[in-house]
């Protein structure tokens, strides 16, 4: 009989994980609180070592072709007028701000679920209750009262996972930075650029495109006060109405869009610290173990190089602890490649006064100078995210 895993979490670990299994011939079950696939998200990267994992799961062309067309990061005036540019390739080569591979999640989560739904058993409305680790398989209680017994359970949830705790404590930090992602009609004045309009009082309005028609918004704001993102929506954009009351620019554009009732999702950026990704036949998978940092679609990339090596190791053997052990030693590297967040890079990358942008527009328009290289490379690492560094380990192929 093939081995068995059940999965929690049907956003990108969690599929990616379910495609390399079932293709080495375990079954798998994908568990998912939401109802259906969540079509919702903004853009995510895929870089360093991740490409190479794409190009092993045979999908790179589809995520090529489900680009959002993306041409680089441009800072912009409140007029609209571009104070510096990156183009893609310009700077980091295809790992920049923009990176070479930029996807909506909800297109890169189409595209690993469309794989594995003839394969991978999926159950969405559904989500754990109770776990029982027996040592020779684990059972799994969910909400619907059915139960599952596997060979592993795999927690492959976000940031603030409800079921990490079957494994382990966490300490989340919260790093005080919070974003309103909005997806919002495209106009006729929106280019190809990720346009960033700076702020005084370390507050962004961002406009990026998509390839589905519209144009994704997000405002960002630092504040020392806490729980923001557990308000009501409609306190929430109280507060983005205040926030956000004598910005211009695009900021008018999209608060009259949130206020017209437009998808929103409201987030603060955060950090976990896992001290060990697995207990017994029990592991985790992705942001609820090694998030450094909820926003730009660094997480992306290290859920997609995780699923790669935690399927590579328990398909080489039989002693599945023994492989949930081994998969967190083989992703040291590359997680202790990525770059660490702190909130002193957040407000570099964001200052609070007008001589503060001024002068990080000033380093940027000097795009050959030593200091422009540095910032650059600061701007992507603490917004773009990325994992570069270690080569893949080699698996028989799938």
């Amino acid at each position: 009989m093939s081995s068995h895993a059940v999965i929690s979490g049907a956003g990108i670990a969690g599929p990616a994980l379910a495609d390399q299994l079932t293709a080495r011939g375990w079954r798998t079950t994908v568990i998912e609180r939401y109802p259906q696939r969540r079509d919702e998200g903004q853009n995510v990267d895929i870089r360093g070592a991740a490409r190479e994992v794409v190009r092993t799961m045979g999908i790179e062309d589809e995520v090529r072709r489900a680009n959002t067309g993306e041409i680089g990061t441009r800072f912009v005036t409140a007029a609209g007028k571009a104070a510096a540019s990156f183009p893609v390739g310009a700077l980091g080569g295809p790992d920049g701000p923009t990176a070479e591979l930029e996807i909506l999640r909800g297109e890169l989560s189409r595209i690993l679920i469309d794989r594995t739904l003839g394969q991978a058993d999926y159950r969405f409305g559904t989500q754990i209750t109770g776990v029982t680790d027996h040592g020779d398989h684990v059972t799994t209680m969910l909400d619907d009262g059915s139960v599952l017994d596997s060979d592993v359970l795999i927690v492959a949830e976000g940031l603030r996972s409800r079921s990490r705790r079957f494994v382990s404590a966490a300490d989340v930090t919260d790093l005080g930075m919070y974003f309103a992602y909005v997806t919002i009609p495209r106009s006729d004045s929106d280019d190809q650029w990720w346009n960033w309009q700076h702020a005084t009082r370390s507050r962004g309005v961002h406009l990026r495109p998509d390839n589905l028609g519209s144009t994704r918004a997000i405002l960002t704001f630092i504040s020392d006060v806490r729980g923001i993102e557990d308000l009501q929506p409609v306190d929430q954009i109280a507060i983005l109405r205040k926030t956000f009351a004598d910005v211009g620019g695009a900021a008018p554009r999209i608060m009259r869009e949130i206020e017209a009732g437009a998808p929103m999702y409201f987030s603060v950026a955060g950090q976990v610290s896992v001290p060990a990704w697995s207990k017994g036949r029990i592991g985790l998978l992705g942001d609820c173990a090694f998030c450094n940092a909820t926003f730009g679609g660094a997480g992306t990339s290290l859920a997609l190089i995780g699923a790669y090596i935690l399927a590579g190791e328990l398909a080489a053997t039989t002693d599945h602890e023994a492989a949930l052990a081994r998969y967190q030693q083989m992703m040291q590297p590359f997680t202790a490649s990525a770059p660490v967040v702190r909130p002193a890079v957040l407000r570099l990358a964001n200052p609070r006064s007008r001589i503060g942008i001024a002068a990080l527009r000033g380093v940027a328009r000097t795009a050959a100078s030593p200091p422009a290289t540095a910032m650059a490379s600061l701007i992507s690492r603490a917004s773009a995210g990325g994992s570069r560094g270690p080569a893949l380990p080699d698996y028989p192929a799938a």
